[in-house]
This record gives C-alpha cells, structure tokens and sequence, in this order.
C-alpha cells in the first residue's frame, strides 16, 4: 500500500477533525464522559446516523474511546483519549475565535444556544 501524501501538515488534521460535527463532539467531550444520547441532546441538529459516524471515525482515529459497560440495557459513553486531550488547545483556540467573530459580527452572543459550553458568555 502506497503511504499517503499530504501537501501540508493541516490537512492531516483536517482529516481527523474537519467537517461540521466532530470539532462539536470533541468540544462536548472535553468537558467529560458523555453517552451517545447526551451528545445528541447537546447537538440536536446532527441525525443519530451522522453522530454515530462521526463517533465511529473519531474512535478510529485514536482521539476518543468508546466505554462499553456490560449492563442490561447496555451502556455506552464516550471520552477523549489521551491522544484526544493533546487536541485541547487547538479546540479551545477554534472556541475563542468563534467566539470573537461572533461578536464582531452580531454585536453579541445571543445567536448562541444556552448550554454548558456557552455559559462562560452569559452577560
């Protein structure tokens, strides 16, 4: 198999976290262990079918694990790993500039949903 090649070093991350979805599954998830139906509360916009992909690659990828606890029903959360947690920085960076544009462009938070990752902005 041929070793693939990358123009510049950031679309190697852009492959692992690029896309709508998995910088928002990540930056849940540095805020603890979640289960599938947590995520999908927090991001009610995103199909069960997508968040399950997205799950599934960012497992692949090393930069979550998936806990399995043998219950009845079975329960199933996701964390970051440690490989996940060296992404820290660079989701708190993508959080802040969001951050600021959104104010330079509204003037203000208020297009932001209410929920714990928001609740540092509250006025």
């Amino acid at each position: 198999m041929k070793a693939k090649k990358y123009n510049i070093s950031v679309e190697a991350t852009l492959e692992v976290i690029g896309g709508k979805w998995k910088c928002v599954i990540l930056c849940h998830l540095t805020h603890g262990r979640k289960r599938t139906s947590e995520l999908k509360r927090l991001m009610p916009d995103i199909t069960q079918k997508m968040l399950t992909q997205q799950l599934r690659e960012l497992e692949s990828d090393g930069v979550i694990r998936r806990i399995v606890y043998q219950e009845v029903p079975p329960r199933v959360e996701y964390e970051l790993s440690e490989y996940g947690e060296s992404l820290r920085g660079i989701l708190d960076a993508l959080c802040a500039w969001g951050e600021q544009h959104i104010c330079k462009v509204y003037g203000n938070y208020d297009v932001l949903d209410e929920n714990v990752l928001n609740e540092h902005l509250k006025s």
